[in-house]
């Protein structure tokens, strides 16, 4: 086995799962099955009972998008009549193959397609109880991953916690965001993959009283490409009636790309394609895997994983002043959603987990190594600052531990900026956290240890560590996923036996510090986020006396971000 399919195995999968740290599930004793049923507004729906719970999986939510609806707004499902069997995971929406979806399916899933328009439900019973519905957008940055997927399997959540989570499959890529909307005249939707999302939201808060849910206490959470969804789907006013409170992960979209720039994207494939805006109409009967071939030649422009518009954005949310109005947080929280309470955060070693796929090098440089690989974004006078400012803070650092550090930071800053933005509204609470857990398994071929990179979130907060982890994983994993539950059920982040979580202010800035033993910390790394205010600080200081006052970032802050997502 190579070392970088060894390093893959370390988080159990790869780039293209969301699950990319999961584990399996635990076994269960007994395995008695009997089926359950519940009503729709489309028709019944008959699930499985197992593993304690009753599991809906790949319920419709709209018409598949295939043919002439291929780039439109989803539209309802057909009604049927009888009971639709929905005990197996429905396709993928297609994307490119490999790591958990395998070349044909897993066993557990189908292989992607672009007939995906189907949810996923996980309920302690039928019974019109009314539950918190913890709706998880998955990750993917737009491009690729499940509502199927093994880590963030919803079994547990709902075993333990007395919850119903939905997780849904929703059009991707180039089939999710091309903008054709500007260029021809017809029914071509802008932000068609949100619009999705939108329609599982809706179809959620239409039916899920029949699944033991209450559609008044809805949570809409994600992590990555999927923390960036839930910004979306809190910046759309026609998604604020539909839910309560909504959790941001490991991603920080202050702002999208624009309509313009989406246009442009879109003028781009189709010259790819050999294409006139006048031959937009044949797009329809394109093939999917040559529009995928599309997408993948033109991934090295895309948009930056964290949300940050680039002058030709990628395939992905923008702002085309309908579906999506504003920017999410960049000018202040949207006020449609200022009564919803916010959790944001962060892991604590996020880039860790993009350099696990290549050479083990990065984790083995000097002194000479962080500045050489740093200085493609930092030079001179500010490569040394930013150094010496993490160096102080973090004295007994490795450089390689600095690298992820230095990497790291733009993200938590950013979501700092969401929490200021939040607080700002003083309408509801909004808190934040780090996962923190330090674990010391080894990336192979190296001593460096693993820590809490990208992605190390999804099995914690779904209570997916199995048995056979590390005493110290299994707690924080038990803290992590009572805390989530426990702010679906009330709207704060509590859970029995740990420490209460105050909300964020710029006053204290509380964080709720994410480990086997949690504790709040309030300011952490005050040193690194008063580095980046002041960076910011002379940077428009320099705008404006130069006669332009902007309201951008830096580009070094931004480009200081992996550039690749989950």
């Amino acid at each position: 086995m190579s070392s970088a399919m060894t390093r893959r195995t370390l988080l159990g999968g790869s780039l293209s799962a969301v699950a990319a740290t999961s584990l399996p599930l635990p076994a269960h004793a007994g395995g008695h099955r009997r089926s359950d049923e519940a009503a729709t507004r489309y028709g019944k729906v008959r699930g499985k009972r197992e593993d304690g719970i009753v599991k809906f999986l790949g319920v419709p939510y709209a018409q598949p998008p295939l043919g002439a609806l291929r780039f439109t707004s989803p539209k309802p499902p057909a009604r049927w009549y009888g009971v639709r069997d929905a005990v197996s995971f429905p396709n993928p929406a297609f994307q490119v193959m490999g790591g958990e979806m395998g070349p044909t399916g897993n066993g557990r899933m189908p292989a992607p397609s672009e007939d995906c328009l189907y949810l996923n439900i996980w309920t302690p019973a039928a019974d019109r109880k009314r539950r918190p519905v913890m709706f998880y957008n998955h990750g993917g940055g737009y491009m690729i991953g499940s509502g199927s997927a093994t880590g963030q399997d919803g079994t547990r959540l709902a075993q333990l916690y007395d919850v119903v989570v939905v997780e849904s499959n929703h059009r991707l890529g180039l089939l999710g965001y091309l903008f054709l909307g500007d260029l021809a005249d017809g029914d071509y939707a802008a932000n068609q993959g949100m619009l999705d999302i939108l329609a599982a939201l809706r179809w959620t808060s239409e039916n899920i009283d029949n699944f033991g849910g209450d559609p008044d206490n809805i949570m809409v959470w994600g992590e990555s490409g999927g923390g960036a969804k839930t910004a979306a789907v809190y910046t759309m006013p026609s998604a604020a009636r539909l839910f309560h409170k909504a959790s941001i992960e490991s991603a920080a979209p202050l702002r999208f790309p624009t309509r313009d720039g989406a246009t442009a994207r879109a003028e781009r494939t189709l010259h790819l394609l050999g294409l006139t805006k006048y031959d937009i109409p044949k797009l329809s009967s394109i093939p999917a895997a040559r529009l995928l071939e599309i997408q993948v030649s033109e991934a090295a422009n895309g948009v930056a994983p964290w949300g940050d518009p680039d002058p030709l954005p990628g395939f992905g949310a923008f702002v085309d002043g309908g579906v999506i109005p504003r920017h999410p947080f960049g000018d202040g929280a949207p006020p449609w959603s200022g009564g919803k309470p916010l959790m944001v955060g962060t892991c604590r070693d996020e880039t860790v987990f993009f350099s696990l796929f290549g050479p083990p090098d990065v984790f083995r440089i000097d002194e000479a190594g962080l500045r050489s690989r740093l200085s493609g974004t930092y030079q001179g006078a500010e490569l040394d600052r930013i150094i010496a400012t993490f160096r102080r803070s973090r004295s007994e650092a490795t450089p390689a531990q600095l690298y992820f550090a230095i990497t790291t930071s733009p993200i938590w800053r950013d979501a700092i900026k969401i929490a200021e933005a939040k607080a700002a509204q003083h309408a509801a609470p909004v808190f934040m956290y780090q996962l923190a857990y330090p674990d010391p398994t080894v990336v192979p071929g190296t001593s460096f240890p693993l820590g809490s990179p990208h992605a190390s979130d999804i099995p914690m907060k779904f209570a997916n560590v199995g048995v056979d982890q590390l005493p110290g994983k299994r707690a924080t994993a038990r803290h992590m996923s009572a805390l989530w539950a426990g702010f679906a059920h009330h709207g704060r982040p509590a859970a029995r036996g740990l420490p209460t979580w105050p909300a964020y202010t710029p006053k204290d800035r509380a964080t709720m510090w994410i480990d086997a033993d949690c504790r709040i910390a309030y300011d952490p790394d005050r040193e690194e986020r008063l580095f980046w205010q002041r960076l910011h600080q002379t940077y428009m200081l320099t705008e404006m006396e130069n006669g332009r006052c902007v309201a951008a970032a830096p580009r070094a802050l931004l480009s200081s971000r992996p550039s690749r997502a989950r």
